[in-house]
């Protein structure tokens, strides 16, 4: 399983991000995203995820409110802010970009 510090450094945040282009939704809603769409490869501990949350939201990419939750109980939901939007446009092209290129170096000669 790989941990955030296997990730390549700001993965996390465009991952975030993808996850939030979606609906707004609490920590661990993203936390399960995460894990689930990577068919549980990835996986977020809050150590992690929590300080991505806050300095995104410090960035202005995304925006964050108090709501009650399915349970009943208080919980602080994030989405993303239009700034967010445009900078996971910009992380996706270049992760693709990235990807490419590395594929085209592993690709056997």
């Amino acid at each position: 399983m790989s941990r955030p510090s296997d990730l390549v450094q700001g993965t996390l945040d465009a991952l975030i991000l993808r996850i939030l282009a979606t609906e707004p939704m609490h920590g661990l809603a993203i936390s399960q995203q995460i894990r689930d769409r990577s068919s549980q490869t990835l996986q977020m501990s809050p150590g992690s995820l929590y300080p991505a949350l806050h300095k995104l939201e410090h960035q202005g990419m995304i925006r964050s409110e108090w709501k009650a939750a399915e349970s009943g109980r208080r919980g602080k939901y994030y989405a993303l802010t239009r700034r967010g939007r445009r900078q996971l446009e910009k992380e996706t092209a270049d992760w693709q970009r990235l990807s490419k290129a590395i594929s085209a170096v592993l690709r056997p000669i």
